[in-house]
């Protein structure tokens, strides 16, 4: 464990530590359970995480003894995710989509050699899984994903493939390099990735890579649905529409981020 004396940081990156410990407990958490994980003396941790209260970037239950995360954290993650470039710039191409499918439509990009959820659109008749714009998800065993990762050009592909926990969420789901490196090699031939039940059962999409000039790698989005109502043959007729719609956001997208000179 990193200790006091090796933060470079200062201040700031001692309480965005406390933060991550905070975080990482996926509920709210007392003091002496912080206190456990945390690199800094006990009244170093108690003053850092009362100056994150008192910023509200963490909240406390004086009653319970609870820390959580803060509502002015939560409000600069939400505009983190709702302002990145491809969010507001695929807005209108995702309503278009969402209303000639009827499906769930997806926006992702990679983030630390995961699945970053950017934006979404329910289906007509939603469908509960667990994606939701600003979640983090795995690639290697989303649609979305494994569309971005066979786009990467081959030292970034196998530095995030190396990343990959290979964890078997179901009977389905890679769960070595080998057998997944394959998959990508396939993907990257068709330009089109499915997820076949490998993240969640009876849950199935098909997505394609967003793509800008020299083929610079902006994000991926799907169309997901479920075993329920749909096969993966039934899903691939959206194909072309998937993928006329990234092309038109990878050009949007292109045209924002690199403007012509004097324009």
């Amino acid at each position: 464990m990193t200790t006091e004396a090796e933060f470079k940081d200062g201040t700031v990156g001692k309480a965005l530590a406390l933060l991550d410990i905070v975080e990482s407990f996926k509920a709210p958490v007392k003091f002496n359970d912080i206190l456990k994980q945390s690199p800094f003396p006990k009244p170093s941790t108690y003053r850092l995480l009362q100056t994150l209260v008192s910023q509200e970037m963490l909240s406390h239950n004086e009653d319970s003894g609870h820390y959580a995360i803060g509502s002015r954290l939560i409000r600069l993650a939400h505009s983190a995710w709702k302002n990145a470039s491809l969010a507001p710039i695929a807005a209108p191409y995702l309503d278009a989509l969402s209303n000639a499918t009827g499906e769930t439509i997806h926006l992702a990009k990679l983030d630390n050699a995961q699945t970053l959820y950017l934006d979404k659109r329910n289906a007509l008749k939603p469908i509960e899984m667990f994606s939701n714009a600003g979640k983090i998800g795995p690639a290697y065993c989303t649609g979305v994903g494994k569309a971005m990762l066979a786009h990467l050009g081959p030292t970034a592909r196998d530095k995030h493939v190396a990343q990959q926990s290979f964890y078997g969420y179901t009977p389905k789901t890679f769960t070595n390099a080998a057998d997944f490196n394959a998959e990508l090699d396939a993907i990257k031939r068709s330009g089109v990735s499915f997820d076949d039940e490998e993240h969640e059962p009876r849950i199935i999409c098909i997505a394609v890579p967003v793509l800008g000039p020299q083929g610079a790698l902006y994000g991926a989005m799907s169309i997901t649905s479920s075993t329920e109502r749909a096969t993966l043959q039934d899903l691939e007729q959206y194909k072309t529409d998937l993928q006329n719609t990234a092309q038109q956001i990878g050009a949007s997208a292109a045209a924002w981020m690199l403007p012509k000179l004097g324009g």
